[in-house]
């Protein structure tokens, strides 16, 4: 998406009942479950990231690059930025062009994501390798908290940091490298929500 993100994010423990009641709401499936490889860039000085930006590449079904601007908070505790997003043809290519610009990976994450649509907005059903999230992303807070409200989601359970931020809290204490958020580098980790300093929104499914 171009223009601006405006996104809620959940931590959930159920993901297949989300997944159920989209189904039930008549939601369509745009993106079946796909591995994600994210690259995060940034200069020798961290500039991006210390002006909270982000320079990604990203591998799915397609390779596509990425610019986020800093996050703004609107009300409701709902975030919103700048994005700028657009495929290419060839993933290693545009990592040789970074690179040759000066920027280096700083970062390593992987995911996989379904997403699904509905009433114009986009759902996505992501598993990390330390734990399962919702995403919502649309035009402004009602529809958003009214899609979360319909998935029986607890808006006050909100995640507002990044899903590398979330692991950086966590690597410290399980010895893990901060820059490598993998399925085989966390494959023989248990990480819990209280390690994440987070909770289930979806507190009331079974």
């Amino acid at each position: 998406m171009n223009g601006y993100e405006t996104e809620a994010k959940f931590f959930v423990k159920n993901l297949g009942m989300i997944e159920l009641r989209l189904q039930f709401l008549k939601a369509q499936l745009i993106q079946l479950r796909t591995h994600e490889t994210n690259l995060r860039f940034d200069n020798g000085k961290n500039e991006l990231r210390k002006s909270s930006r982000v320079l990604r590449l990203r591998q799915d079904e397609k390779a596509r690059f990425t610019f986020k601007g800093p996050s703004i908070e609107l009300s409701d505790g709902l975030l919103t930025r700048r994005e700028i997003e657009f495929i290419v043809e060839d993933f290693e290519k545009a990592r040789e062009f970074l690179e040759a610009l000066g920027y280096k990976v700083v970062v390593i994450y992987e995911k996989f994501r379904a997403v699904y649509e509905l009433n114009d907005i986009h759902i996505m059903l992501d598993e990390l390798p330390y734990g399962e999230f919702v995403e919502i992303e649309g035009k402004n807070v009602d529809t958003i908290h009214n899609i979360a409200n319909q998935l029986e989601l607890n808006w006050s359970k909100m995640v507002k940091d990044s899903y590398h931020t979330l692991f950086e809290q966590v690597a410290l204490k399980f010895n893990l490298e901060s820059s490598r958020l993998t399925f085989k580098a966390l494959e023989k980790v248990k990480i819990s929500a209280g390690d994440l300093r987070i909770e289930a929104a979806d507190e009331h499914s079974a």
